[in-house]
């Protein structure tokens, strides 16, 4: 399963951002509410949280792109990777 990163409402006049840095690259995992990216108006700065844990598979807007509320800026898959236990070797 994948959920989409959306640039969040920002306030009442605010219609685009500017995308600040990753915090985040792609292939890296992320927890939930984990922040990922940082927007810049010129009256807010704000940290947007991943929707879900999981791994950053896609980013659509790079470091300096202009962005409208709505916009969809990269994607989280869910990790379907399970962590290996070692089992004792047999002699």
């Amino acid at each position: 399963m994948s959920e989409e990163i959306l640039v969040p409402a920002l306030g009442e006049s605010i219609t685009e951002a500017t995308v600040a840095k990753w915090l985040k690259g792609k292939g890296d995992e992320v927890a939930a509410d984990e922040p990922i990216v940082e927007l810049e108006t010129d009256k807010v700065n704000v940290e947007v949280p991943s929707p879900i844990s999981g791994v950053l598979s896609e980013i659509n807007s790079n470091n300096g792109a202009v962005v409208e509320v709505g916009t969809v800026l990269g994607t989280i898959t869910e990790s379907t990777k399970k962590i290996k236990k070692d089992k004792p070797k047999k002699k």
